[in-house]
């Protein structure tokens, strides 16, 4: 407890959440580019994930509280450091100040605001109940997930929040890995330029990986 309450340990706390969170994008990325193998990809893949319930349930409540744990921190820090002085948490000598640096909370909170909307959306289904698609089934009896997709994102709007919400994820890992670096020992002055390609790198792949999904279907690449 004592560690915990020490900035360096909530640094290390954020750090090692981070990594996983970054690692839950890439297999949720990964299951979410089956839509484009067409409805029987992406509907076989979310039958397969919801035949067992309490693996699917309990693996989701512990990614949300891995999740809600780096956010109690992330603020925390924030607001330790405020009072301590007017320098973000992650910035030292070998980080320069950038705009993602200086908008982590911020960014944090719109990917805070927008996992609650995710959920409610595709995994509760209530924001557009007539795509839903535990109501809707296939024509093999699955939830037509490819349809409530689709259908979801032909809609600008629906769209357009989601690009939004993924362009502050893109900044907030391009700082949030460098200051994962740097919070592991790892950010030399040698290192430091290659750690922030690293970051950008990262960033942009998942950015881009998420964003192919609506721009497909606005495109009518993907479609019913």
């Amino acid at each position: 407890m004592r560690f915990i309450d020490t900035p360096i340990g909530k640094k290390i706390i954020m750090s090692v959440t981070g990594i996983i969170l970054i690692k839950f994008l890439f297999i949720h990325l990964i299951g979410n580019s089956s839509i484009f193998l067409g409805p029987n990809g992406i509907n076989l893949y979310a039958q397969s994930l919801h035949s067992l319930p309490p693996l699917v349930w309990g693996f989701r409540a512990v990614m949300l509280f891995i999740f809600l744990v780096h956010i109690y921190f992330a603020i925390k820090l924030t607001l330790e450091n405020k009072e301590a002085k007017p320098v973000a948490y992650a910035i030292d000598k070998t980080l320069v100040a950038t705009f993602s640096s200086k908008t982590m909370i911020w960014t944090g909170l719109i990917i805070f605001a927008f996992v609650i909307y995710h959920l409610l959306h595709f995994t509760i289904q209530i924001t557009t109940p007539n795509f839903a698609a535990s109501l809707n089934p296939d024509n093999l009896g699955r939830p037509d997930v490819f349809k409530m997709i689709v259908l979801s994102f032909q809609k600008g709007t629906i769209s357009f929040v989601y690009a939004f919400a993924l362009l502050a994820l893109m900044l907030h890992l391009s700082h949030g890995i460098q200051s994962i670096f740097q919070t592991l020992g790892l950010n030399t002055q040698t290192l430091m330029p290659k750690i922030k390609i690293v970051g950008t790198v990262v960033a942009l792949l998942i950015l881009i990986g998420y964003l192919l999904i609506p721009t497909a279907i606005l495109m009518g690449i993907v479609k019913i």
